[in-house]
């Protein structure tokens, strides 16, 4: 899974490129099932391997981006943690709390109690000072990259740098050993998710060179990182101060497990398609490759092996609503309807890929809502496009579609679709950082029209929405590529994220939902589909319905 540097944006969830993973689970055969259906019975013990092509990973909770549930969660326990099901929506439940926050002050002031019992690796009590300490390191400046929802929301954070000066945040109160108090500058309802996230995992005041933590971290969680070895491999081992009574998140049924670093995807799936004996007690964290994807569906001894995700990630096209020739609304309607997204999915892969989107908020979300403004048709409406473009006196659109080098055959399914209307599309490739430095950093003048993917780090419709579409997140490195500004919009925004009732606050992003696509500022292509294998001693790899990731903490092994 590839990361893009994030800025203190209020939420700032997860740019998905070529290459990372976007899934939600079930298998190959049956978009019903979960998990892999006949697996063998899970056991206690052993080693799972999991290779991935990272060549380096951070298991410092103040630079990495990794999921609840995946790598760091298996080292680092957070306040709150998330329950996933294949069959229901993710919920956020306590970690090393006891509830999932209260609120007081109208939302701005959150309280949260620790667990009895908590300890580090090394038998020392796991306290709230020990939290405290973790989220400050956060904003130390030899710490940056990790996620930065906190930073946003907490009063006084955009004068702190950090612990290491012998100063801490006052926003941050520890009145005693378990409790923590955190106040806002800001009510915000989602914060019992941000508490999930990876800067809320505890970290000793003793804890030493921070540049060297990412490599020797003191585990809260089940496993304890034993040896690093950069590029080559991570070898983790239980915990023995872990108690799963306390932790209804992780099973922690592996003995060990190592990460293989650096690894070919293609050679991994070809011997986990074999079931090769050194592969069938592990897993590929990345996307299985296309020619091995083929190969694997094709192959009757794979199976229920290969598990193939339900609808992710959101794949779009942006329509630069600064462009001269797409500031008319209805010009940005007509594109709407002439968009075919059946060759687009075609040109990805076909329907293992993906499933059509129509809407801003993705799949597993609470609270969302199935709806289409733009016909039901995914090849989409030639004849009313055309007449739209008549309408707003637009026929003769020269459009530039600025694309990353991986994103040409999806790009073409998109010129092909337009030319139908009497669209013409342009195509420009550039590589992934000139991308970067053009569109999300750029000024808005180089594109008319570009691709993109967004799965947001926390399951909150909040981070599907806020990220793209507010206006103060054009430009700078942010991720509004139409560069939408709507001052209703933004308010609709700021006052759903201060409710605090899950129901009321569900209710106001569908509605915000309903509001940006009614201006046609992106295209809603698909919803991302992606494969994964394992060998046939692993058990328990499933993948709920957000985020679309296998879930690492559940996974052991079997017989």
């Amino acid at each position: 899974m590839i990361r893009k540097p994030t800025s203190r944006l209020l939420l700032a969830p997860t740019v998905l490129v070529a290459g990372a993973m976007a899934v939600t689970a079930c298998s190959a055969g049956d978009s019903n099932t979960g998990s892999a259906g006949n697996e063998p019975t899970a056991i206690e013990g052993g080693t799972l391997t999991i290779y991935t092509t990272a060549e380096d990973m951070s298991f410092d909770p103040a630079t990495s981006q990794s999921l609840a549930i995946t790598s760091l969660g298996l080292n680092a326990r957070r306040l709150t943690a998330w329950s996933v099901s294949p069959d229901a929506t993710t919920e956020v439940i306590p970690d090393l709390a006891t509830d999932t926050g209260t609120p007081s002050d109208d939302g701005k002031t959150w309280t949260f109690t620790l667990k009895d019992d908590l300890a580090f690796e090394d038998g020392t009590p796991i306290t709230s000072e020990a939290v405290k300490y973790g989220l400050e390191r956060s904003f130390a400046t030899e710490l940056s990259g990790g996620l930065t929802y906190h930073k946003a929301v907490l009063e006084g954070a955009e004068d702190y740098a950090g612990p290491f000066d012998g100063k801490h945040l006052d926003s941050i109160e520890t009145p005693d050993d378990k409790t923590i108090v955190f106040h806002l500058n800001r009510a915000y309802g989602d914060f019992p998710w941000v508490a999930s996230t990876p800067a809320f995992a505890p970290v000793p005041l003793d804890s030493g060179d921070p540049a060297s933590y990412a490599q020797a971290p003191v585990a809260s969680g089940p496993y304890s990182v034993s040896s690093y070895k950069a590029g080559n491999e991570i070898v983790m081992t239980k915990n023995p101060e872990w108690d799963p009574a306390t932790d209804e998140a992780r099973a922690g049924g592996p003995d060990e497990i190592v990460f293989k670093l650096a690894q070919d995807s293609s050679v991994v799936a070809q011997s986990l398609i074999a079931d090769r004996e050194d592969s069938k007690n592990s897993f590929l964290a990345t996307f299985v490759p296309p020619a091995q994807l083929v190969q694997a569906q094709n192959d009757p001894k794979v199976g229920d092996r290969l598990v193939t995700s339900g609808p992710g990630a959101l794949e779009y096209l942006a329509l630069n609503t600064e462009s001269e020739q797409l500031q008319d609304p209805q010009v940005r309607e007509a594109i709407e309807y002439a968009v075919d997204k059946t060759a687009y999915l075609t040109a990805k892969g076909g329907e293992i890929s993906g499933d059509y989107a129509t809407t801003l908020i993705t799949p597993g979300i609470a609270g969302r809502e199935d709806f289409s403004l733009y016909g039901d048709d995914p090849a989409g409406d030639v004849e009313k496009a055309k007449e739209l473009l008549a309408e707003a006196n637009a026929t003769d659109l020269n459009l530039r579609l600025v694309i990353r080098d991986d994103q040409v055959a999806a790009a073409e399914a998109i010129q092909q679709g337009l030319a139908k209307a009497d669209i013409e599309v342009t195509i420009q490739t550039l590589d992934s950082a000139a991308w970067s430095a053009e569109i999300p950093a750029g000024d808005g003048t180089g594109y008319d029209l570009t691709l993109s993917s967004w799965q947001p780090d926390i399951p909150a419709a909040s981070a599907n929405i806020q990220p793209l579409f507010a206006s103060d997140q054009i430009g700078n490195g942010n991720y509004n590529l139409a560069r939408y500004s709507n001052p209703d919009v933004d308010a609709a925004i700021e006052a759903a994220l201060s409710i605090t009732d899950a129901d009321e606050a569900n209710a106001a992003w569908v509605e915000i939902d309903k509001q940006i696509l009614a201006d046609a500022p992106v295209v809603p292509l698909v919803y991302s589909r992606n494969s994964f294998l394992h060998g046939s001693g692993v058990t328990n790899f499933e993948i709920g319905e957000f985020p679309a990731y296998p879930n690492y903490l559940t996974v052991t092994l079997g017989e």
